[in-house]
């Protein structure tokens, strides 16, 4: 279970990460210009979603939050 829990952080930091940088690279000109309140809500809505995409996959596939089984035949 812990190497779930992990899994799903890394997931959830690396998707805020990425939808921060969509958010901020969508029409802003300068820092000045971003609208800082919305770019955060839209990462922390696509956060949200990717930890109840890995909490739905809890069960499937092996102990971590992909849906994919990544253990061999045999293991």
């Amino acid at each position: 279970m812990k190497t779930f829990f992990k899994d799903m952080a890394e997931r959830a930091i690396k998707t805020f990460a990425q939808a921060m940088i969509g958010a901020l690279g969508a029409g802003a000109t300068g820092l000045i210009g971003i609208d800082w309140i919305q770019a955060l809500s839209i990462a922390g809505f696509a956060t949200l979603i990717s930890i109840l995409t890995s909490i739905a996959s809890l069960g499937i596939g092996d102990d971590t939050a992909s849906l994919v089984n990544n253990k061999k035949e045999g293991e």
